[in-house]
C-alpha cells in the first residue's frame, strides 16, 4: 500500500514541477511581448505630450518631499558613522571626498530607486489594476483611443526621465546633510567641503550614475505597469499587483546594481 501511495505521489510531482516551469517560461515571454510593445508603439506618433507631463510632474517632482528627507539622513548617518573609522588613521580630512564618492556611485542612484519602487511602482501597479478591474481599459479601446500607448507609454517614459534628475538631486541633498554633519563637528567652510568631495569624481563616475538611473527607472516603471495593465479581476487583484509592482522592482534594482557596478568596475581597473 506504500509503494502505491509513493508511486503516486511521484507521478503526480512531475507534472506539477513541469507546469510551474511552463508557467515561468510563459510569463517571461509575456514580460518579453510588453517590453517589445513599448519600443514598437513607443517611439511612434502619435505622441501623448501632455500625458507625459503630467506622469513627470506625478513621478519626479511629488517624490521630492520624500527624497529630500531621505537623502539628507543618508547624508547626516553616513557621515557620522564615517568619522570613527577615519579617525583611527588621521584621515578625517577624507571624509567629504568619501562621502561624495559613496553617494554618487551607489547611494544616491539604489537610494532613489528603493523609494520610487516603494512609492511610484505600486502607485502605478495599483492605478492601472483599479482601471483593468473597473473596465477603463477596455473603454479607451472601444474609444479608438491606444490604451498602451497612453497609459503605460508615457508613465515608463517619466519614469526613466525623472529618475536622473532625482538621483542627482538626492546626491545634492545628501552632501549637504553631509555638510552641516562635517560643518558643526570640524567647523569646515562649505567651499572647501565641496571642492574635497567632488575633486574625485570623475567622468566615469557621472556616466554610470546615469546609466544606473535610466536602468532602474524604466525596470521600475515597467513592472509596476505590467503588473497592473495584467491584474486580475476583482480588487484582490489590484492589491497583488501592487505588492508584487513593489517587491520586484527592488529585487530587480538590486540585480541591476550588481550587474552594472561589476561592468563599470571593468573600466576603473
Amino acid at each position: 500500500m506504500d509503494e502505491k501511495v509513493t508511486g503516486l505521489k511521484k507521478n503526480n510531482e512531475a507534472p506539477k514541477s513541469f507546469g510551474w516551469f511552463t508557467r515561468m517560461f510563459l510569463t517571461l515571454y509575456e514580460v518579453y511581448l510588453f517590453i517589445l510593445r513599448f519600443f514598437k508603439e513607443g517611439f511612434l506618433p502619435p505622441y501623448e505630450g501632455k500625458e507625459l507631463i503630467k506622469q513627470c510632474y506625478n513621478i519626479g517632482l511629488k517624490t521630492l518631499p520624500l527624497i529630500s528627507v531621505t537623502g539628507f539622513i543618508t547624508g547626516v548617518v553616513f557621515t557620522k558613522q564615517s568619522r570613527p573609522s577615519l579617525a583611527e588613521f588621521g584621515a578625517t580630512s577624507w571624509l567629504p571626498s568619501l562621502v561624495g564618492i559613496a553617494l554618487l556611485r551607489t547611494l544616491a542612484p539604489l537610494l532613489t530607486a528603493l523609494i520610487s519602487a516603494g512609492k511610484v511602482g505600486s502607485s502605478i501597479g495599483a492605478e492601472l489594476g483599479s482601471m483593468r478591474v473597473t473596465e477603463q481599459i477596455d473603454a479607451l479601446e472601444v474609444s479608438a483611443t491606444n490604451p498602451f500607448k497612453f497609459l503605460v507609454t508615457t508613465r515608463v517614459l517619466a519614469t526613466t526621465i525623472s529618475m536622473p534628475i532625482l538621483t542627482f538631486y538626492t546626491a545634492f541633498i545628501g552632501l549637504l546633510g553631509s555638510l552641516l554633519n562635517v560643518t558643526i563637528s570640524e567647523n569646515t567652510s562649505y567651499k572647501l567641503f565641496f571642492e574635497s568631495a567632488l575633486e574625485q569624481i570623475t567622468f566615469l563616475d557621472i556616466t554610470a550614475s546615469t546609466i544606473k538611473a535610466i536602468l532602474f527607472g524604466f525596470t521600475i516603471s515597467m513592472v509596476g505597469c505590467y503588473q497592473g495593465y495584467n491584474s486580475l479581476k476583482g480588487t484582490e487583484g489590484v492589491g497583488k499587483a501592487a505588492n508584487s509592482a513593489v517587491v520586484i522592482g527592488m529585487f530587480l534594482v538590486f540585480i541591476e546594481e550588481v550587474i552594472t557596478v561589476q561592468f563599470f568596475g571593468i573600466f576603473r581597473t
